[in-house]
């Protein structure tokens, strides 16, 4: 097992509920269902899923299997937008409700020799505090939320913080960096992909795109350097034009970096983290950090192209 120490200042925000603007970035929060919508120039870009979202309507009794999964839901994107302002991501699937945009998740979450599944909504959830913050800083737009993983939906074992940050659409594309920082709050939880081996992590559920196609790279001098250029991505026809999301890691995450682990009949892929037959471990007051960034952009970059993006997040 992997024990991860580190040591980051923790903050305790505040709620904010007016308007932040940064240039023509605007976020703001929906004052009936609690969710917070980041737009440019009046275009939405990306909506983050804060307060519990509630079943669909009808959508239990649509269902034919699966039932145990399709649970109400918080702490997640959805939609993202593409950069004309149509969703691409997918919510409340038919065959895998628990499915939910993009979220950060595993299968196995070990307490007290006990496994729950933050990913398929058992036995562990993520919920919101009430504390999530805006934060405007050089031409960017941020969310901060503080979250909770209760055990049973009662014990907190984890405090979370996710913090989404939009940049301003450029010639290149669209960029959205994600962090999450997750403490201990109890003596020991354990993190690890389905049977330690398959997904886990940063999940990504798009929308249907034509010729939906994932993939990944990483730079090899026999084994994958640490500090190597590693990314996973989709493309797929979106409105008459190809798109990517191409998903870059920092270099300093843990296990860095995450294999490719996708379902193309889904359109689901992901980095999947941590290595394959390990667990990260989580003491009380221990911090586990992990970023990322969403670059969507036309399906035209090279790798040369995406390995500049790749240093440029790096040297954030």
């Amino acid at each position: 097992m992997k024990r991860i120490v580190l040591s980051f200042p923790f903050f305790v925000c505040a709620i904010l509920l007016a308007n932040a603007v940064s240039a023509e970035l605007t976020v703001r929060k929906d004052a009936e269902t609690g969710q917070w919508l980041i737009a440019e120039n009046g275009i939405p870009v990306v909506q983050y899923n804060y307060e519990t979202v509630p079943l669909p309507e009808g959508y239990m009794e649509r269902l034919t299997h699966s039932h145990i999964y399709a649970i109400p839901r918080s702490n997640y994107i959805h939609p993202l937008f593409d950069l004309n302002g149509n969703p691409i991501t997918f919510d409340w699937s038919m065959g895998h409700p628990h499915h939910r945009g993009i979220y950060w998740a595993w299968p196995e979450v070990g307490y007290k020799g006990e496994f729950g599944d933050i990913h398929a909504l058992q036995k562990v959830f993520a919920r919101p505090t009430g504390n999530i913050e805006t934060v405007v800083k050089d031409g960017t737009v941020s969310l901060r939320a503080e979250n909770l993983w209760k055990w049973e939906d009662e014990e907190p074992i984890v405090h979370e913080t996710a913090t989404i940050t939009v940049h301003p659409l450029s010639a290149s594309g669209r960029k959205i960096d994600l962090e999450f920082r997750f403490k201990g709050l109890v003596d020991e939880v354990t993190l690890a992909r389905r049977g330690t081996d398959s997904y886990g992590g940063l999940n990504l559920r798009m929308a249907n795109l034509d010729g939906f196609r994932s993939g990944s790279f990483q730079e090899h001098d026999g084994d994958v350097a640490k500090d190597g250029a590693a990314w996973v991505f989709a493309t797929g026809n979106d409105s008459g034009k190809m798109m990517e999301l191409t998903v870059l890691e920092k270099a300093d995450n843990p296990d860095y970096p995450g294999d490719l682990i996708h379902y193309p009949e889904l359109q689901w892929f992901q980095p999947g983290i941590p290595s394959k037959g390990t667990r990260f471990v989580l003491k009380k007051d221990d911090v586990l950090t992990l970023r990322f960034r969403l670059w969507l952009h036309e399906a035209t970059a090279d790798d040369a192209a995406k390995k500049a993006a790749w240093k440029e997040f790096q040297e954030r």
